[in-house]
């Protein structure tokens, strides 16, 4: 089924996986492996084109990421992007060095019109880029030809057409380099000559065979939120291995209001899914008193998640996996042993060392949320369903801020009822990427009824976004904020004070904790 497959190679590189998103949405199927894998076995997987992502180190440290250099030898074209680019040109035998001044965010390339080479095809010149290297090309090996330049940088770009290969200074796969997909898609359609045949569905189909030959007759557990990650996740492992699976619904006594009446509804009906309804509010919230810490909160949950979910596994025999609805930026934002983390999610940086069952399977754990709402539509997910406000496994405790308490659980249910209701009338819910109440730990002066009020301030937040890596505050029309202040502090007692989230990601995260 896949006949076109364009490589990326794991330099150690951030965006690694928005790459082989910008693939995908290319109409080609994107697969990511880490550097060192081997010649032959790249050979043998009949890949149609090769991309170097970007990386850390420089290509004359020790401790540098590194390819096999066989792989340019294997008559597969190849892009290099950034630290790509650089070691593509260091094994070639050209000259890397690190520059005078590094460049870091946005720039503008000149394009060599009489040598702009494949990747710039029908791309205007100047063209903004995005820049973050510390290190330049300074010498190009033997018939290699420079293509585009910046004020800083003599060679932002470069090719070798007879040996079709091909690097750019810059990252392409970024939004702030304006004809970064178009450069994508020259590499893959100009270079490498594919016909873009691939889509969502097929990510779909593969999946569901995968999940059939990896789990075969076994029973497998699913951690089910009734949030679309954990719903697309769990539709995938259903239609793989039917009632051998059993999902696992945690009321963990922080979720939203009429929630979990709601996931059992829809599933049940809608599927005949096997879903099982755990009542742990009590032992969750007694394992979270008195914590404030938002790390603390997210281990604590994630911990005790997977406990429950042992537990419940000894209720049924022969249970050795679990699945997760984790998506890539779970993963980015947790952190590994090269990257920062940024905040633990529960269902990543916040799991115990110490997990019973043999394996955790994450069909999703590679796509970003709206890749992940394109399979839910491929396998005929209703849109209500599908388009499902985003909703933390940690649930309501990143959203109060500080101590949790069943009083200041109630308030935020209902603030975030009124807002969610107020966003659905006013017909913005599918455009609004993410949006929700906080409830603050700030308390200030008010007057209700002629009477001096001391209260709670609850913010709202609302992010536009395509891949929740980056995003832009949501500009509200000023009715609506009106409408759900109004109502908010009519009707949801121990609230005085609305205040509206214009804060981007970065610098602020999407959740607050």
């Amino acid at each position: 089924m896949l006949q076109e497959k364009i490589l990326i190679l794991d330099l150690g590189g951030q965006y690694k996986q928005l790459i082989a998103r910008r693939v995908r949405e290319a109409g080609v199927y994107g697969e990511i492996l880490p550097a060192d894998t081997k010649p032959e076995d790249i050979k043998a997987g009949n890949y149609t084109g090769i991309i170097l992502s970007g990386g850390p180190n420089s290509v004359y440290e020790h401790n540098r990421f590194e390819a096999d250099p066989h792989i340019l030898d294997l008559g597969i074209p190849v892009l290099g992007i950034c630290y790509g680019a650089q070691w593509i040109c260091h094994v070639k035998g050209g000259k890397v060095l690190q520059a005078p001044q590094g460049e870091y965010g946005k720039r503008f390339i000149q394009i060599k019109t009489q040598q702009a080479g494949k990747i710039f095809h029908n791309i205007t010149s100047p063209t903004q880029v995005w820049m973050s290297h510390r290190d330049q090309i300074s010498e190009l090996p033997e018939n290699f030809v420079a293509a585009a330049s910046s004020d800083s940088c003599p060679i932002a770009a470069y090719y070798n057409e007879k040996d079709n290969l091909y690097g750019v200074q810059f990252h392409p796969e970024v939004e702030h380099t304006l004809a970064g997909k178009d450069m994508i898609h020259n590499f893959l359609y100009e270079v490498c000559h594919v016909q873009g045949k691939w889509k969502m569905t097929d990510f779909a189909e593969s999946m569901i065979r995968k999940l059939k030959q990896t789990l075969g007759d076994a029973k497998v557990l699913c951690a089910f939120s009734g949030g679309v990650d954990s719903s697309v996740a769990a539709l995938l492992v259903h239609k793989a291995i039917g009632k051998n699976l059993t999902c696992i619904f945690v009321d963990h006594g922080l979720l939203r209001k009429n929630e979990a009446e709601e996931v059992e509804e829809v599933f049940h009906r809608t599927y005949d899914m096997d879903v099982r309804r755990i009542d742990a509010a009590e032992r969750f919230l007694t394992r979270l008193q008195g914590v404030a810490d938002p790390e603390q909160k997210r281990k604590i949950i994630g911990e005790e998640f997977i406990r429950v979910f042992e537990e419940v596994a000894q209720d049924y025999q022969d249970v050795d996996y679990l699945v997760q609805g984790t998506i890539y930026p779970d993963v980015i934002e947790s952190g590994t042993d090269k990257a920062a983390v940024i905040k633990s999610h529960h269902n990543v940086g916040g799991l115990p060392d110490n997990i019973k069952f043999k394996a955790i399977v994450e069909p999703l754990r590679t796509l970003f949320k709206d890749e992940v709402r394109q399979v839910g539509l491929a396998l005929g997910m209703p849109e209500n369903l599908v388009w499902r406000q985003p909703f933390p496994g940690p649930g309501l405790a990143v959203r109060l801020l500080g101590e949790i308490t069943p009083e200041k659980l109630e308030i935020l249910r209902n603030a975030d009822a009124i807002f969610r209701e107020e966003v659905a009338n006013f017909n913005l819910h599918k455009t609004i990427s993410q949006y929700f109440a906080v409830l603050t730990p700030l308390k200030s002066v008010g007057v209700m009824g002629d009477s001096r009020t001391y209260d709670y301030t609850v913010a709202l937040r609302a992010v536009i976004t395509n891949d929740f890596m980056t995003g832009e505050w949501a500009r509200l029309p000023w009715e609506l904020l009106e409408k759900v202040s109004y109502r908010i502090v009519n009707e949801v007692k121990g609230i005085n004070r609305v205040v509206y989230d214009v804060t981007g990601k970065p610098p602020a995260t999407i959740e607050w904790e």
